[in-house]
């Protein structure tokens, strides 16, 4: 088994369960624009993603990041402090994604008439 948690090649059907997955992960209006503001800033505080995500409410952020936390995609870090402060950055199964998201930029801008 490697780092990334693989055997062998799996077989066509299991290998399309797998996408299947991952694609329930990823789906949503908000969580990819999240993974990708948090790839670009690194770290981001609360308020910080709320602006750099319009139309997104507090409420929806809220329980977008504590699904990609539960996933494993995101990584809370909440400061004892007064008033607290959270932070919140991408795991490195989420920066695993960067290909993915660069290629849906290249396809995104390749056809942009669809779109």
């Amino acid at each position: 088994m490697d780092t990334k948690g693989s055997m062998a090649q799996p077989d066509a059907e299991t290998a399309a369960r797998l996408v299947e997955k991952a694609l329930g992960i990823l789906t949503g209006k908000w969580k990819v624009l999240i993974l990708w503001r948090l790839g670009q800033a690194g770290v981001c505080r609360f308020g910080e993603l709320q602006r750099a995500i319009p139309g997104i409410s507090q409420r929806t952020l809220t329980l977008q990041l504590r699904e990609l936390e539960s996933a494993g995609l995101v990584h809370r870090t909440v400061y004892p402090e007064v008033p607290p402060r959270t932070e919140y950055r991408q795991t490195e199964a989420a920066k695993d994604l960067r290909g993915v998201y660069m290629e849906l930029k290249r396809w995104s801008l390749e056809h942009r008439a669809l779109l």
